[in-house]
């Protein structure tokens, strides 16, 4: 697909209207972009003079189409054969010549938690930099002034239909099953999350997880690889004060945020100081609350078994609230995790994919949802004498069965710790 030289001389279909279709029309009502019709399955929407009145007559006539990035071909099968014209926000955001130093990072775990933790590390050493993407902020929608570095976290669903996206770094994390339902399949996933390097050039960068290696050199990149140095980086951890940095983050992906910082020349004080000042996103193994010898942790993010890993990993006596709507092709292998765990409590609608899991592995009760959880976990303690205990959330699932999102999850998960704290320590 040829680059597009003037928005003004093709004509666009915005498919979807959530957060990232509507900065598409903002940004296109900004560009004095006239030439676009809109759609979303709710036509209940303000923008009527610009709505599509026969779609499959619109998806012919235009020239491109961009998708909103929840939208999976999959699951709409009158896309597929226009999928050539498919582009998303984040080419429009390449298309339009912004001047800024692109860093994209992609990875099936810790992309955002990496991301925020970029754009500190950009702060705290007079960079100006923007963050935006899959993070939250709509691509299209943060302030952009020259010179300056823009994060874009990108998500699988971005990246699988991007055609123009090329970053001057490009970061690609880690990969563990996720998204199947979305993509079809793990190669089909895996080769979205390759796209990040694609249209790179000579002169960029891409530091990759070591384990991709030989793929990327099969794969003939142009871009200068480069290894995290994961080695160097855990020398610089013990001097990192910082109880953030076990769990949540792991050695793995900080070492990419190490070894960028030493492309860019921070000096290791400078990050160190960098690194001890940052707070990690809620949801994200977040220790929020602490009565007398119990730790509260919500890791609502978790959406999978691999991502609870590293809380279970991290913490120990856990009473662990498990359950929700599970990926498909995921498995809850604990192997030595297990030592961590006093007890396991289900919830979900799903309660018989997660018994079947853990059955003759961890003690458990099905409690089907978070208030029970609760309660029930605080009957429990009292019978337990172990001095350090740990109240987790991390539910290796999706919250959709249940929440809206893993932000309501997480948010009610806190409100019933702290209502029950009250009435029971």
């Amino acid at each position: 697909m040829q680059p597009i030289q003037d928005f003004k001389e093709h004509s666009f279909l915005v498919y979807g209207l959530g957060a990232t279709g509507l900065s598409v029309i903002n940004f296109f009502n900004k560009n004095k972009i006239k030439n676009f019709k809109i759609w979303d399955d709710n036509q209940k929407n303000k923008f009527k003079k610009f709505r599509a009145k026969n779609l499959n007559k619109t998806l012919n006539q235009v020239d491109y189409i961009v998708l909103s990035p929840g939208i999976s071909l999959i699951n709409n099968k009158k896309l597929i054969k226009f999928k050539n014209k498919i582009i998303t926000d984040i080419d429009l955001f390449y298309l339009s010549k912004k001047k800024s130093k692109t860093i994209v990072v992609t990875g099936t775990n810790g992309k955002s938690t990496i991301c925020k933790l970029l754009a500190h590390l950009l702060q705290k050493n007079k960079y100006k930099h923007s963050l935006g993407g899959n993070i939250g902020t709509p691509i299209l929608n943060i302030k952009n002034p020259k010179n300056n570095y823009t994060v874009i976290e990108a998500s699988s669903f971005q990246l699988s239909h991007s055609k123009f996206i090329c970053p001057d770094y490009a970061f690609f994390l880690n990969f563990s099953n996720d998204h199947l339902d979305w993509h079809g399949s793990k190669a089909a996933y895996f080769n979205s999350k390759l796209k990040i390097f694609s249209l790179q050039k000579k002169n960029n960068i891409a530091i990759i997880n070591k384990k991709f290696k030989k793929i990327f050199i099969n794969k003939k990149f142009l871009s200068k690889m480069v290894i995290p140095e994961s080695e160097n980086y855990k020398i610089i951890k013990k001097k990192i004060n910082n109880k953030y940095f076990t769990p949540n983050i792991n050695d793995e992906n900080m070492s990419f945020v190490y070894t960028f910082s030493k492309l860019l020349g921070i000096k290791d004080n400078f990050f160190i100081e960098s690194i001890n000042t940052f707070k990690g996103l809620p949801h994200r193994f977040e220790s929020f609350l602490k009565k007398n010898n119990i730790n509260f942790i919500n890791d609502s993010k978790a959406t999978s078994f691999k991502a609870s890993q590293f809380a279970l990993s991290s913490v120990k006596n856990v009473y662990w609230i498990l359950g929700g709507l599970p990926k498909k092709g995921d498995k809850i292998k604990l192997g030595k995790l297990k030592k961590n765990i006093i007890k396991c409590y289900l919830i979900g609608k799903n309660i018989n994919f997660f018994k079947n899991q853990i059955t003759g592995k961890v003690n458990f009760s099905i409690t089907r949802n978070l208030n029970n959880s609760i309660i029930k976990i605080f009957k429990d303690i009292k019978l337990d004498k172990k001095e350090e205990k740990t109240v987790l959330l991390s539910p290796a699932s999706a919250s959709f069965d249940q929440f809206i999102n893993f932000e309501k999850r997480g948010e009610e998960f806190k409100f019933l710790c702290r209502k029950y704290a009250r009435k029971f320590i």
